[in-house]
This record gives C-alpha cells, structure tokens and sequence, in this order.
C-alpha cells in the first residue's frame, strides 16, 4: 500500500476520533434520560409487550431519521463543504434571487429554523448535565439536595471557560467520547445476555403493535422516544470541519451500535425488573461502578453541552456575515483553527438561560417536557427545504424530490406531532426565544435594507465626483496620504467622504473606496477575494469578498492587495474615514413605529465598524451621518 494512501486512512481516522468528541456528544448521552421518560408515570406501564414497542420505535427511530435521513440524504445538501440550517438556506434561496411568495415564506421558515437553534442550547446543557449528576441520587437519596447546585456550578465554569477557548482540551474529547460509547456498549451487553428477547423489537411490527394498542398514549410517548434523535442536526452542521466520511464512518461503526446496544440492555433490565424505571441506564452498571460511571457521564455532557454551545457561536457569525443580525465582538480563540470562536454577549444570554432552566425545573425529568420541540421543529424546516434544494441544485424531477422526501416529512411531523403535545409542559421556552430570535433577525435584515435603499435614493453619481477631481473643480484640495472610505454599496459613493468635501473641502492624493461583500458561501478563494478599479488616476475602488464562515479584517484585506495585486500601503500614511449613522424615527409604511424603535436600540448596541473590520483606532475618522428611518 502506497504511503499517501496510509496517510489518507489515518487522516479519516483521526477526524473520526475528533468527530467523536464534537458531533456526538448530544445524541450520545440521551440514553442517559431518554429511555426512562418513555415510562414516565404520566405515559404507560412498564411491561414486556410495552418495552418492546419502545425498543422498536427506538431503533426505527434511529435508522430512518440519522442513518437514512441525514446520513444518506441531508448530507448531499453541503454549501461548499460547509452545513447547517443557514449554509442551506443560502443554497436554496440566494439574496440574488427574485423574491416570490414561495421564496419569501422558504426564507422565513428557515430563518425560524435557526432561531430555534438558541433555544436548543440552553436546553442541552440544562438537561445533559442535570441527567448526569442525578446518578448521585442512585447511590444514595442524600445526594438529592446537592443536585441542583452541582450542576449550577458544573455549568458555570463550562461557561466561564468559554473565552479561553477549546484548542488545549479539546483533543481529548474525542478519547473520552471513545470510552464513553464503549463503556454503554458494554454495560448494555451485560443484561442483553439476560434477555435477549429484547432482539425481537428489531421488527417494526412491535412498533405498530404499539401504537395499535396505546393510540393517544403512544403518540405522548413518541415526544419522549424523539429523545433519542435529538443531535441529528449536529451531523448536518458539523461536516465542515469533520467531513462527511468521518462523520459516517463514526456514526456506522462506533456510535450506533453503542447507542443500539445500551438502549436494548435498558429494555432487558426493566424486563427483569420494572421497578428499575426510576433510573435504568445507572441501574445497568455494578455496584462498584455506579460513581466512576457518573464522573464519565458528566464529562460526556460537558462535552455535549461545549458543542452546542461552539455550535451557537458559529450560528451567530454565519447570521451577522448573511445580515441578519447586527455587528457583535467576535473573538478569535486559536491562532490555528478558524472554527474555533468565542461570542461573549451570546454565551452569556446562553448561560442565563440555562441556569434559569436548571432552577425552574429542577430536574431532567421535568426538562424532558421542554426538550425536543425545537429539535423537532427544525427538522421539519431542514426536510421542507431539501425538498426544494434537489429540485433546484441537483435536477431532481418533482416525482422523484417527492417520493424521497415526503415519507421523511411524515415522520418529522409526527414527532413534530408528538412534541407539540409538550408545550404547556415546557415546550413553550424553545418556541418563546425561537421567536424573540426570528423578531431581532427579521427587524435588522428589514432596517438595513430601508436604510441601503435611503442611501441610494441620496447618493451623488460617482461620475460628478469624478470631473470634479478630474477638472479640479469646486477649489478641492488633494494633501498628502492615503485615505481608505468604507462604503456598503459597491457602485456608491460613502456618505463620508461627501460630508468631508463638503465642510473640508480637501482630498487626500489617493482614495481608496472599500466595499466587503460577504458571499452566500463559506469561503472565498485568494484568487478571487480582491477586485481593484482605478477609477481615475490614485482613485481606486477596492471589492473584498468574504466568506459566511470568514470574519473581515481591513487591514488582511490591504495587505493582500499589497501581495497580490502590488499596491503600496504605509499604515502610517493611511486614515480610514468611516460614516456614524444617528438614526432618527421618521413616518414610513415599511416597517411599524416599535419595530423602527427596536432597530434603532439594536443599531445603537452593535460592534462598531472600527472593532468589525479590525481598524487600527488611531488611524480612523468617523463622521456623523443623520438617516431618518
């Protein structure tokens, strides 16, 4: 075998390891809840006939929505190898495209869908950690009281920690996710032995069986088996770093057979015992093992919750680059790795949100009534809008795009079904920030395309500026230096440098007009991130384009320019000029008085341009602009 062949294999076997530790973590450690709430005491006796139908669901559960769904079909969906809710809906509705009544409801149920991604992960780490450190209670009741303020105290450090980074811990996630699946593996295996009737649930028929004998109960006990599927979504937006091979190849190999196996050894432990419902996936281990297992358990949602949490952050910069969110302080926290960010106003309305979790239900128990209503309703968004995809991106005939899609769209909405059922249970808190989210979204993509189109309706033809110069007209001096002007539109004028014609009335010897275009993809290629114009002679327009995925910095920006393209830029002799809006409430039918006065407060609390694009502070002018909104 050649060498770079072994170094391919290698390769994917490391990225599967580290896929293990990001990708897995929340699908992983539902067996540690998601079995028992299926016997909650408000569903259905536990008895051989009863685990079986659940088993059953489990496992079809399982195979049709991860293996089959979004292994096999929502993974063709990958915007230049990037994934997740928003890279999707770029693909399927591009900022260029002619807005239609269909193309504006498939951008709203999108947007909608990511904004129940926030809500997600306050959840996650609210239930995870709280399901792990409830193993204490199994080894005695005296551990009851401490619950609560143990998980308070996990979770805050898990949040404190956030801006140091996860490049130093974040190797040995994927070993302790490895120990993790195979010790549930193992521990499932023990009591399967037992009882291997469990096997006997592979057949769906225990599934209709099920729902033939519970009707409205087996519908309540789907939102508690939806447990189990909870996480499918990482899959979907992780590909990115990890690609989909690893991500396969670890779901096939490791974490299926884990999760199959441990899910069947808890069905075989309530077989020999139903009076071990109060915890079955504790109650599988020895004795002995019970407080090593509940220290593994809790790292293993440590871990989950680090990756919804990461997953959050580049949710937030995806939404801020497409302009659906305002400017926020973005920290880069690796000098190696791009993926890895910290987002501090996001981790702590994060953070907020879950220890107001963790104090209002308690338990994992009451949690479960709250989780699974965002996760089930993004799944419905994510398989309406891969309908249109491979109609639109791969050439899929509408035979075909049906066929495929609308059996998995039935099974999204019965557990979309199922979990509805939950919301006066808890349910409502996902719907509740789902909704705040898509309002701040909707109001900031609204506001700035009013003000974009104000500008337009104001600004001068460049062409005029141009004799001006040219000519030497309206007494317009030229001094010494470089000045950089930031403008949004790349055929405009910046409001900035008119108001410093106008009260100055100089120019410095070469301008430079700036415009950062961000691309409805990840990343851009260096070969084509600059376009340089000289409009007239040391009167340039520079057109940067950037990635979703990419944060723009000027001074990167100019300094391959300089590479690349050879022009010269002394950070000495270079002012940058930006433009202040102060936003005045005007009468305008395009947008309601409070909607104006929520985007104005947004506006007024966003990342300056100076900090966004990374200007030196003192090379740079801002220059108050009065807008009427």
């Amino acid at each position: 075998m050649k060498r770079t062949e072994i170094s391919n294999k290698n390769r994917i076997y490391i990225k599967t390891l580290l896929a293990l530790g990001v990708v897995f973590g929340d699908i992983g450690t539902s067996p540690l809840y998601a079995f028992r709430e299926c016997f909650s005491a408000q569903h259905i006796s536990v008895t051989e006939s009863n685990v079986l139908g659940v088993l059953s669901l489990i496992f079809w559960s399982l195979i049709l929505v991860i293996s089959i769904k979004y292994l096999a079909f929502v993974l063709k969906a990958d915007n230049e190898g990037e994934g997740g809710i928003l890279a999707l809906l770029t693909l399927v509705v591009p900022k260029q495209m002619v807005r239609s009544v269909k193309n504006n409801l498939l951008l709203t149920i999108g947007l909608f869908g990511a904004a129940l991604f926030y809500g997600d992960s306050m959840l996650t780490p609210a239930i995870s950690v709280l399901s792990a450190t409830e193993g204490l209670e199994v080894g005695t009741p005296l551990f009851g009281s401490y619950v609560v303020p143990m998980t308070i105290g996990i979770l805050i450090a898990l949040f404190v920690f956030q801006k140091r980074g996860t490049g130093k811990i974040g190797m040995v996630f994927g070993p302790i996710m490895l120990l993790w699946f195979t010790t549930i593996a193992l521990l499932g295996i023990v009591e399967i032995v037992k009882v291997p009737t469990v096997f006997k649930s592979i057949s769906p028929l225990y599934a209709f069986e099920f729902f033939s004998t519970h009707s409205y109960r087996g519908l309540v006990v789907l939102g508690s088996v939806f447990l189990v599927v909870t996480g499918g979504e990482a899959l979907y937006a992780d590909i990115g770093h990890f690609g989909k091979q690893p991500i396969r190849l670890a779901w096939f190999a490791l974490v299926l057979p884990a999760l199959l196996l441990n899910y069947f050894g808890q069905g075989a432990l309530l077989i020999s015992n139903p009076k071990n419902i109060s915890s079955p996936f504790y109650l599988l281990a020895p004795t002995w093992g019970l407080y090593p297992l509940v220290v593994l358990a809790t790292a293993a949602t440590i871990i989950a919750s680090q990756a919804v949490i990461s997953g959050a952050f580049s949710l937030t910069r995806q939404a801020v680059q497409l302009g659906y969110l305002p400017r926020l302080k973005i920290l880069h926290t690796s000098p190696e790795e791009i993926g890895q960010i910290y987002v501090p106003l996001i981790n702590w309305v994060l953070f907020t949100g879950t220890i107001g979790l963790v104090l209002g239900f308690h338990s994992s128990k009451n949690l479960a009534g709250a989780y699974g209503v965002a996760i089930s309703t993004l799944m419905v968004v994510t398989t309406v809008l891969m309908l249109f995809y491979v109609r639109a991106q791969l050439g899929w005939g509408r035979v075909t795009a049906l066929a495929v899609t609308i059996p998995f769209l039935i099974v999204d909405l019965a557990f979309f079904g199922a979990n509805i059922l939950k919301v006066r249970q808890g349910g409502w808190f996902p719907l509740l920030v789902g909704g705040i989210v898509y309002l701040l979204m909707t109001t900031w993509n609204q506001g700035r395309a009013i003000l974009r189109e104000r500008f337009q309706k104001e600004e001068t033809p460049i062409e005029l500026l141009l004799n001006d110069l040219i000519s030497g007209g309206n007494k317009i001096s030229r001094v010494p230096g470089t000045a950089v002007f930031m403008v949004s539109n790349p055929q405009g004028i910046p409001q900035a440098l008119l108001h410093n014609l106008k009260h100055n009335k100089v120019i410095h010897e070469r301008v430079i007009l700036l415009t950062v275009v961000t691309e409805e993809r990840p990343r851009v290629p260096r070969s084509k991130k600059i376009e340089i114009k000289e409009l007239t002679p040391n009167f340039f327009r520079i057109i940067a384009h950037v990635g979703f995925m990419e944060i723009p910095s000027i001074p990167a920006i100019l300094r391959l320019a300089e590479v690349d393209h050879g022009m010269e830029f002394n950070p000495m002799d270079t002012t940058f000029f930006l433009g202040r809006e102060t936003l005045h409430l005007g009468p305008s039918k395009e947008m309601s008085r409070w909607r104006k006065k929520l985007f104005a407060l947004m506006s007024r609390n966003a990342q300056t341009p100076l900090d966004h694009f990374g200007i030196p502070p003192n090379r740079a002018i801002e220059i108050g602009i009065q807008v009427e909104l």
